[in-house]
């Protein structure tokens, strides 16, 4: 009976389709459903809104709240954006994770210049923060992340420390952490390594794209 159903229901939508009519040289004239042009994807460059390719991957931007070192909203726009080439890393990544049951969640994605230099007033250690006066983060060329591993039910796995600890615990010598956050800090850098990225060893939750794209000193989200 289900089956039946189904296959109603199935029936019924293509008839909804939108159709339009051609004629042809005959005169004879034929029925085609109604079909979207073909889009080309973006350069690999291109600035774009991950959450278009990577629906299902988590984003708590930090820096967008006051919930980050500073204790200040520093962006004034709530999405991560990225070069495209990066994208496609990263959505090779998510892919690998599913498949254990895991994902990934953004912390941060492209930096405006402007909140670089807010970052650096706050904090002018180039440990921690690249100074714009001498050159700037990865993050403002949108080809670094910084990311996490969740579950199924988008929880947050145990790491060596939360995002922006400036401790020696934050770096990827995992010795000093317990062991489930050492295994999952180690997971996180092994498979994002596996699709092109490149760790920092002062923060285990920073990657750069090993493809170096130009800083971006005008796009604003």
């Amino acid at each position: 009976m289900c089956f039946l159903l189904c296959i109603g229901l199935c029936a019924c939508r293509r008839e909804e389709r939108p159709l339009h009519t051609e004629i042809r040289e005959t005169g004879a004239e034929t029925v085609v459903p109604e079909t979207e042009p073909p889009t080309e994807p973006p350069e690999d460059e291109t600035l774009v809104l991950v959450a278009d390719y990577i629906p299902d991957i988590q984003v708590e931007l930090k820096y967008a709240t006051a919930d980050n070192f500073t204790g200040q909203v520093i962006y004034d726009f709530q999405q991560v954006y990225l070069r495209y080439g990066t994208v496609k890393k990263l959505m090779a990544v998510q892919t690998s994770l599913a498949e254990a049951g895991l994902g990934l969640k953004i912390w941060d994605g492209y930096r405006p210049v402007s909140a670089q230099y807010q970052l650096w007033e706050v904090c002018p250690d180039p440990t921690y923060v690249a100074n714009p006066e001498t050159g700037y983060s990865n993050h403002s060329r949108g080809s670094a992340v910084d990311v996490t591993l969740v579950d199924s039910s988008g929880t947050e796995l145990t790491m060596p420390t939360g995002f922006d600890d400036f401790s020696a615990l934050a770096d990827r010598d995992y010795s000093d952490c317990p062991e489930e956050a050492a295994e999952n800090a180690l997971l996180l850098q092994t498979i994002m390594e596996k699709y092109g990225f490149q760790g920092y060893f002062g923060e285990w939750w920073h990657f750069a794209d090993s493809v170096e794209y130009p800083v971006e000193e005008d796009f604003q989200p």
